[in-house]
């Protein structure tokens, strides 16, 4: 263990400097290895690493500037699976006096054929609400 601390360190830094050196945009890129000059980033999308093409000489001279002796530096897409969104459920709430406007309505609707349907859709939404 005690060895591949030097190397995991150095990838941290080396970690950091591309961080630092490129726009906020490319936070989700990973240094993947670097070894005899060549660098090689993951990228999460081939879109990214299209864009990401554009800052490579930026890039390089940042980390020739930080002291990496980068001669080349190679795009590898890596896709992942992201976790699927949270979904946040919303409890709908009604006020009282609503709700009681609403029984009201389905009490004063005239029963006629065309209202049967939306008067127990009307009452059944109040019945509900009352519930909670």
């Amino acid at each position: 263990m005690a060895s591949l601390l030097p190397a995991a360190m150095r990838m941290a830094s080396l970690q950091k400097d591309c961080a630092d050196a490129l726009p906020p945009m490319f936070s989700s890129c990973d240094v993947l290895s670097f070894e005899q000059g060549q660098l090689v980033l993951a990228t999460p999308t081939s879109a990214v690493a299209a864009k990401l093409k554009q800052q490579l000489p930026k890039l390089q001279a940042a980390l020739h500037k930080r002291g990496w002796q980068v001669d080349g530096i190679k795009l590898k897409v890596q896709v992942t699976r992201s976790a699927p969104p949270a979904v946040e459920i919303r409890k709908l709430s009604m006020p009282e006096t609503a709700v009681t406007a609403f029984e009201e309505l389905g009490d004063t609707l005239a029963p006629t054929a065309q209202n049967e349907k939306l008067i127990a859709a009307i009452k059944s939404m109040a019945a509900k609400r009352r519930a909670y």
